[in-house]
């Protein structure tokens, strides 16, 4: 069954990116509708996670982000499907850099790079990095159960350069780069939301307590690694510019969460400035934090 749902999604996926990214943006119009109205997709998970992490606004207020979210969220699902097919020159012409001067310079000084981002915009605009950064760029994935759906998935993102590594395997990649004498840049999302036996660190985010994986952080200070924050902004339907924000020049000897603590700070400012291009529909308050850590 899992190889029949596969062939029956790829037929699919294959006859839809053959349509060119005006003509889906119609499909993602109507996707749209089903998303927020009917049959709707986590519409009372995106409600309360707007309601909680925006008190002061008014109900109006909440419902325009609610709907913004919803047409943002149908057209990233149409480009992401569309991205796999598109040639590089293609998606040039979508995508614009500023900041990579910064990562140049580090590695120039024969350094590692860590790169946090968020599920902010299209995130997956990120992979087109692999073209850009001069050195080898990893970005940490969760291999999916399904293993014809992880192939393709995976085919996709690696398209451009960039290197898929699970979380478990990350570590090991690094150090192999390291002993080849091949500087790399790691790219970490830093709101998904760790199991709850996983839960390291709780800090304030959206107005609620939240726990956060602290991976980046380690690695980053273990090796001295410059820490930076990605962040794509949406500059109108279907164009995008990733910029490299630096966070830290070296990690090595700072306080304990103070990496974790500033890339929360920075997602929660861009957040806060567009609120309607982050995944509201991700259940990232799922674990509450215990009293005694209260």
């Amino acid at each position: 069954m899992d190889a029949l749902g596969y062939y029956i999604f790829y037929a699919f996926y294959r006859l839809i990116t053959l349509l060119p990214l005006r003509v889906l943006y119609i499909l993602s119009d109507f996707l749209f509708l089903c998303l927020c109205y009917f049959p709707t997709y986590r519409r009372k998970i995106v409600e309360t996670n707007l309601r909680n992490s925006f008190p002061d606004k008014s109900e109006h207020e909440l419902k325009k982000i609610r709907n913004g979210y919803y047409r943002h969220m149908a057209d990233i699902i149409v480009e992401s499907l569309k991205a796999g097919t598109m040639s590089r020159a293609e998606l040039e012409e979508r995508i614009t850099y500023s900041g990579f001067e910064t990562v140049d310079r580090i590695f120039e000084e024969k350094r590692d790079v860590v790169a946090v981002l968020g599920h902010y915009n299209n995130w997956e605009m990120a992979l087109m990095l692999g073209q850009h950064i001069r050195h080898k760029t990893i970005a940490i994935y969760r291999p999916l159960k399904n293993v014809h759906f992880d192939r393709i998935i995976n085919k996709t993102r690696s398209k451009y350069g960039i290197v898929l590594s699970p979380m478990s395997m990350v570590l090991k990649e690094i150090l192999k780069s390291r002993s080849n004498n091949i500087n790399t840049l790691t790219l970490f999302l830093s709101d998904q939301t760790p199991p709850k036996h996983e839960i390291k660190f709780w800090t304030r985010f959206l107005n609620q307590d939240t726990p956060v994986f602290t991976g980046a952080e380690k690695i980053a200070a273990k090796y001295d690694m410059a820490v930076v924050f990605l962040n794509i902004s949406k500059i109108k339907r279907g164009y995008y510019n990733i910029s490299i924000e630096l966070l830290f020049d070296h990690s090595a000897g700072l306080p304990e969460h103070a990496i974790t603590e500033a890339h929360v700070r920075r997602l929660e400012e861009i957040i806060k400035e567009n609120p309607e291009y982050w995944l509201w529909s991700h259940r990232r308050w799922k674990h509450k934090k215990p009293a005694a850590d209260a």
